[in-house]
């Protein structure tokens, strides 16, 4: 997920905190302020802190060169150009936080050279923040998903399953990307929908057995290693991300049933909870029950690498089944 920063380099400290407080109450990652502010910035709230004097200007090939070898570089373009910043994409080693003025500067800075920087540093009225919020968070984040046809669809006996409890509310369809392989995982419908059972749960995902892994970023989590605090992704039909946290996972022993599909010749599988209440997505965005699912049936999976390392992708030869 890209990071959004406060530029707060007032020398007015009241007019600082008041951006402070905008920034902090809408979910900035960050801010940037004088150094002799730091310690009554920390006193607003949870926000890390940068002093204004870290702040690199890229004017040459040497401020290139400091810039890469920071652990979180802030960058100013005093004449804006793509081609330093795609030097430093492309051989960062840390975080690249690149301050813009306007949102084009700021899409442009979230998608050069496709992977773009980590994240954006701007400043303006709280209406200005929101708008650079929900182009970090939003307009740039976007996964390629793909339509499967359910092959096999068969009962196991009971096993333990992972309810998450986010601290979002969920549309319907949307969900997370849930699989028994780290390059095929199922989009798993929230629990978003009235049920005749049940009243509807818009934070939950009931997401699959423990042993299966989650699509975080470009990183892999099992299901049973979530806990409170933790990030995850909530994925919509149309493949738009947006983040969100864990509040609470439940791990309950139920009845369990194994799903498996194909797209475009790969083959995955996932293992659900055996009741109504649990929904994969189809392509046109609509839940279909695990009760209800048929052989032939279409649903959306995403289908990436295969190989990883304690969640990391890696190169090597790895057979998942």
């Amino acid at each position: 997920m890209k990071e959004i920063w406060l530029l707060a380099d007032g020398d007015n400290w009241e007019e600082v905190k008041a951006s402070l407080r905008n920034a902090i109450e809408l979910g900035f990652d960050g801010a940037i302020v004088r150094e002799n502010y730091i310690d009554r910035a920390k006193k607003l709230g949870k926000i890390e802190l940068l002093p204004l004097e870290e702040i690199v200007e890229i004017k040459s090939a040497r401020d290139q060169e400091m810039a890469l070898s920071k652990k979180i570089a802030v960058l100013k373009f005093s004449d804006w150009k793509v081609i330093p910043l795609e030097n430093i994409v492309a051989m960062k080693k840390g975080k690249a936080i690149v301050i813009v003025d306007n949102i084009e500067d700021a899409k442009l800075a979230l998608m050069t050279l496709e992977k773009g920087a980590d994240g954006i540093a701007v400043k303006g009225d709280r209406e200005t923040l929101r708008k650079f919020y929900e182009v970090a968070k939003y307009s740039n984040e976007k996964t390629k998903l793909y339509r499967a046809k359910i092959k096999e669809i068969r009962p196991l006996g009971l096993g333990e399953r992972v309810c998450i409890d986010t601290v979002s509310i969920m549309s319907i369809g949307e969900g997370m990307l849930v699989g028994n392989k780290a390059g095929f995982m199922f989009l798993i419908a929230s629990e978003s929908e009235e049920s005749e059972y049940v009243a509807s749960r818009p934070f939950r995902v009931n997401a699959g057995s423990v042993n299966a892994y989650l699509k975080v970023g470009e990183k892999t989590r099992y299901l049973s290693e979530l806990k409170a605090g933790d990030e995850v992704e909530i994925v919509s039909f149309e493949g738009k991300v947006r983040k969100s946290y864990v509040g609470r996972v439940k791990i309950e022993r139920r009845p369990l049933l194994l799903v498996v599909a194909e797209a475009n010749g790969v083959e995955g599988s996932v293992i659900l909870q055996n009741a109504e209440t649990i929904k994969l997505i189809n392509p046109e965005g609509k839940h279909v029950s695990v009760s209800e699912l048929k052989i032939g049936d279409e649903i959306l999976v995403w289908v990436g690498e295969k190989a990883r390392h304690f969640g990391v992708r890696i190169e090597e030869f790895v057979i998942e089944k």
